[in-house]
């Protein structure tokens, strides 16, 4: 950090937390001991405490001790976002097993071949899931706290922990995607995780005082820095549920209601989060402390409105680059005002004190300052690689001279140094666009297309339109969302002379307008969602909306308070909640003497989905 100012730096206090060879379940145990009463996790209306989870939790342990879970053992994790999912998490580790999150909204094809890839045979999970799992040979374990013991009989003196556990242990197995397009689960220990939290402690002296929000899902790495962020330092956890995720609006106001101080996003997230607080007239993110962005780049230029806002101390913004296997985060770097000089860099500092980054070039040498390299990262974060995987662990984990003959961890992302000794992130080595045989970063046109102000965020990406003719398509979501057809187009001339100075195979061929970037579950940009783009042909070809598609997008624009809606634009995208959709399907069974209920838009919340349902014999192309 080159800023003597920096706040959290300079405010930090190096702690010997003890965290070094424990476990996350001893940890918390430890927690539950001494704050017995303190509020633990917050779901909805319900509010557990320290002891409450940590009895939960044991009873879970001793089913699944019984059912045969010892150290290693992988146990699927199968739940909804609530309590009882903090529970699960920490039922299997105080089993000694490792747990497999899949997320609740995963499709069941998906859920029984993770079981499946995985190995587990066991899984912990509720009735109404429960159902979807096809897998024979898996067990299936309620988590229900009321009938916890009923199953099996235990003698009063058996422990929760009838097992030895240690440290090195498995935590947890989180599949990524695979370039193969295969997932690939990486195996983590819990002294890496704890680790995490000993080494960045110094930075942002978490404590008991914390309230964190559990926003992202299980099934993504970022989760866990979320859950043990607030668990570890005896904090309380606020589960965010699936809709308020969904509308920046709720979002902003649970943050404002539980008095959240350490908030954690990706980039694509915080924008919309960005959005809803623009237009908010109250104060209610004061209580803010610091934000983690993580999960995606991050460019410091996205941050200038809010910074007009809340300024750069607090909350204190802080760029963290990691990967699923280097356990979560691998870098640390605040973001100032100053950072905004150079709007389109994603600065990540330096590594965390126990990694190590090692930049090198396409000869396979360290890269010299200023040129960007692939990055690899060693040290006590390394996970152990990938579960069944050998050849690809074998691959991706190597054991380089270069670095001392430390274990490292190829990263595929591309990074640079500067004279300072921080280092930037650059893009993936394998994320290049290849349009009309020239080689594109298509964040370069992103910054450009973002300097509009009517512009709130865009993705570009490369289409092909068929016999190799591969155009690019800008992808724009404006700050109106009433804008008129063409308004994307109308940026094109806006941006006229800042496209003109790119050369001429970065510019894009096509302005698309959407209402919002479509997101993983991990809330990263979801590129394959993104609509087809219409060549000219279809735009003129495409059909006038029918009297009852108009209907229904006249009640939804009045329901969403928007001026506009388009057949295929989803609900939630557009600011709608679940409370929303309720009102809006009673406005419009009463103005179509209609009985349609929430599970009739459960696959699509569209226009023209709903239409179909009202007008069924009626073409709906």
């Amino acid at each position: 950090m080159d800023r003597d100012s920096d706040r959290l730096v300079e405010t930090a206090i190096k702690t010997d937390l003890g965290f070094v060879g424990s476990r996350l379940d001893w940890i918390f145990e430890a927690r539950a001991r001494s704050c017995p009463d303190r509020a633990a996790v917050v779901s909805d209306s319900e509010t557990v405490t320290y002891t409450d989870i940590d009895y939960r939790a044991d009873a879970l342990a001793r089913r699944l001790v019984h059912l045969g879970v010892a150290p290693n053992v992988l146990v699927g994790l199968y739940l909804e976002r609530g309590i009882d999912l903090i529970v699960g998490i920490l039922g299997i580790l105080k089993a000694g097993g490792g747990y497999l999150p899949i997320d609740a909204s995963t499709p069941a094809p998906r859920v029984n071949w993770l079981l499946r890839d995985s190995g587990a045979q066991i899984a912990v999970t509720i009735p109404s899931l429960a159902e979807r799992v096809t897998e024979g040979s898996v067990v299936l374990v309620l988590a229900d706290s009321d009938t916890a013991d009923e199953e099996f009989e235990f003698d009063d003196s058996e422990s929760a922990q009838a097992v030895d556990r240690t440290p090195t242990d498995l935590a947890y197995v989180i599949y990524t995607s695979g370039s193969t397009g295969t997932p690939k689960g990486v195996l983590v220990e819990h002294r890496q995780v704890v680790r995490l939290f000993e080494t960045t402690h110094q930075w942002f002296g978490f404590d008991e005082h914390d309230v964190w929000t559990m926003f992202h899902s299980v099934a993504f790495d970022f989760s866990v820095w979320e859950i043990w962020g607030a668990l570890l330092f005896g904090g309380r956890l606020v589960v965010v549920p699936d809709e308020t995720c969904r509308s920046p609006r709720r979002f902003r106001e649970l943050l404002r209601r539980e008095q959240v101080t350490v908030l954690n996003q990706t980039p694509s997230a915080f924008r919309q989060l960005d959005a809803a607080d623009r237009n908010a007239t109250d104060a209610g993110l004061s209580h803010l402390r610091v934000v983690v962005f993580g999960g995606e780049r991050l460019t410091a230029g996205m941050l200038a409105g809010w910074m007009d806002r809340w300024g750069d101390e607090r909350p204190a913004l802080v760029n963290m680059y990691g990967i699923t296997e280097t356990t979560v985060h691998a870098s640390f770097r605040p973001i100032h005002r100053g950072d905004l000089a150079k709007p389109d860099r994603s600065p990540i500092g330096v590594p965390l004190p126990d990694l190590r980054f090692l930049v090198m070039n396409a000869s396979g040498e360290p890269a010299a300052v200023g040129e960007p390299g692939e990055l690899y990262i060693s040290g006590a974060g390394v996970s152990r690689g990938y579960l069944h995987r050998a050849d690809l662990t074998t691959e991706r984990f190597r054991t380089l001279p270069i670095a001392g003959g430390e274990r490292v961890y190829r990263t595929g992302d591309l990074v640079m140094a500067d004279q300072t000794g921080e280092y930037h992130y650059v893009g993936r080595v394998d994320d290049q666009l290849k349009v009309r045989g020239f080689r594109i970063e298509p964040r370069e046109i992103e910054v450009v297309l973002e300097t509009h102000p009517e512009v709130t965020a865009s993705v570009v990406v490369a289409h092909d339109y068929g016999d190799g003719d591969v155009r690019l398509i800008a992808y724009l979501v404006p700050i109106d969302p009433g804008v008129k057809s063409g308004w994307g187009e109308g940026i094109r001339t806006k941006l006229a002379d800042e496209l003109a100075a790119l050369p001429f195979y970065l510019r894009p061929s096509a302005f698309v307008t959407i209402s919002a970037l479509p997101l993983t579950g991990n809330g990263k940009v979801d590129r394959t969602a993104l609509p087809t783009p219409l060549t000219r042909r279809e735009q003129d070809a495409a059909p006038t909306p029918t009297a009852v598609q108009s209907r229904v997008a006249t009640m939804w624009a009045d329901i969403l308070n928007v001026s506009a809606v388009g057949l295929d634009e989803d609900f939630f995208d557009l600011g709608g909640t679940s409370l929303t959709l309720i009102r809006m399907l009673e406005r419009v069974n009463a103005n179509f003497g209609a009985d349609i209920g929430i599970e009739t838009l459960v696959e699509e919340a569209t226009v023209r989905s709903l239409a179909r349902t009202l007008e069924p014999d009626s073409p709906q192309s």
